[in-house]
């Protein structure tokens, strides 16, 4: 998991590319693009809004900058940069979007045995991937060991009491991460703020994160297209429809480092404390919120394949993955990734 409050800015997901189709029957439409979280947002809303282009602007940069200060790692004074840095076991009062992103983060990391682990920042760290960056060189095995001792979910507890949430750690040096979930926390965000102004047509994204409803400026649904896995080329791997729903990628082919002629990935495996070595180098997943699908794809890229595949189905989770062959890449989804699909 690359330490950074968004995947955009240490590129985990593959770039979602926003296509829309063009018909006669055009309805007015405003696109808003900006920075957050290290990397870049995009707003896309189709019809009449009741309020100019430049106040929804002011209120979704207020929006996403609150989220940074509650989130971001690379903040020193953020909500969690002031729990890493403070060695008490003592419980900490965080804010109520933080608990439910922790709360998403404990269920997915028991649900994949520990594979999306939010409290890798450490090895994160070690490995030169986090806010910290350095030169970047294979660290020793002590040294992994070390970090290791230091992570794990079970030494993370959220309490919650009338005057609000709480986060509480047993492990003094602790660092929590949240960056593998910030993006759909992002786009969540501002799901929630469309529906609170009564907008119905829109598509909003951060980073690798995006969900979409209703239809665009050419009164066609919104398209969202997966690309292929490379840093070479952009091109389209899949074409989906996400009716309502939130979209999250997360891949291992575009942050790396290289040393003696082996690349490691900034996807970490918290079992072994080492970049992942399998030929999964796409996840994508859909869910009913772009949290959950951010949640999803990072567990499931530290897993592979085989495991991966095998969980989605217990789980019923709409899962498409690429998979590195001698031949190129392959691609397996499950059936309720397919109905997602654009025919």
């Amino acid at each position: 998991m690359a330490n950074s409050i968004a995947k955009g800015l240490l590129l985990s997901a593959a770039i979602m590319l926003l296509a829309a189709c063009n018909d006669a029957n055009t309805r007015p439409q405003i696109d808003i693009e900006g920075k957050t979280m290290g990397t870049f947002y995009s707003v896309k809303v189709s019809g009449t809004i009741t309020e100019s282009k430049q106040q929804l602007q002011q209120e979704i940069d207020a929006l996403l900058e609150q989220a940074n200060d509650d989130i971001s790692t690379y903040r020193p004074d953020s909500v969690l940069s002031r729990f890493n840095q403070n060695p008490s076991a003592d419980p900490q009062p965080i804010p109520r979007g933080m608990a439910d992103i922790i709360l998403t983060a404990q269920r997915i990391g028991r649900d994949t045995g520990g594979a999306m682990d939010i409290t890798v920042g450490p090895l994160v760290n070690l490995w030169g991937f986090g806010p910290d960056k350095r030169v970047v060189k294979v660290p020793s095995q002590q040294q992994i060991e070390a970090a290791r001792s230091q992570i794990g979910l079970q030494h993370l507890k959220l309490l919650s009491d009338n005057r609000g949430e709480w986060l509480q750690k047993d492990l003094p040096g602790m660092y929590v991460d949240l960056s593998t979930l910030g993006e759909g926390y992002g786009v969540d965000q501002l799901v929630q703020l469309m529906a609170r102004k009564g907008i119905t047509n829109y598509l909003v994204s951060v980073g690798g994160a995006v969900s979409s409803r209703g239809v665009n400026g050419q009164n066609q649904p919104w398209r969202v297209a997966i690309q292929k896995p490379t840093d070479r080329e952009n091109a389209v791997q899949a074409l989906v429809d996400l009716q309502g729903y939130g979209i999250s990628t997360a891949g291992s082919y575009r942050n790396y480092f290289e040393q003696d002629g082996q690349r490691y990935s900034h996807v970490i495996d918290p079992v072994t404390g080492r970049p992942i070595t399998h030929k999964l180098v796409s996840a994508t997943v859909i869910a009913p919120t772009a949290l959950e699908a951010d949640g999803w794809d990072t567990g499931l890229m530290v897993l592979g394949t085989e495991k991966a595949l095998k969980l989605a189905e217990e789980k019923g989770l709409a899962v498409y993955l690429i998979t590195k062959t001698d031949d190129g890449f392959s691609a397996v989804m499950t059936p309720q990734f397919k109905a997602f699909l654009v025919k």
